[in-house]
């Protein structure tokens, strides 16, 4: 008897190196730092059960003042653009902090 692999599992087993201990979590955080320094607050969340394969992301930074939901999400994107080449996929949540 063969296990059949589907891409779920595929992605689990290329992204076993994420799931040490928020090991994943720890490296977005830190892209999300140093690309957002004004940012008042950063969670990132492995919701994937721990493979590394989708994370949640909620970021609340001026830098995303004036700007609109479509334009703050894509340059959340464009800082993890190298880690998301290995996500199956990624929920961002992006505030402005209230004055």
């Amino acid at each position: 008897m063969f296990a059949v692999r589907t891409r779920s599992s595929v992605l689990c087993n290329i992204l076993r190196h994420f799931a040490t201990k928020g090991k994943g979590e720890e490296r977005i955080t830190d892209v999300l730092k140093s690309r957002f320094p004004l940012a008042t607050y950063i969670q990132v969340d492995d919701v994937s059960g721990g493979c590394g394969a989708m994370y949640e992301i909620h970021i609340e930074s001026e830098e995303f003042k004036n700007k609109r939901t479509v334009q703050q999400h894509r340059m959340v994107n464009d800082a993890l653009q190298e880690e998301i080449k290995a996500m199956h996929g990624l929920r961002i949540f992006t505030n402005v902090p209230k004055e």
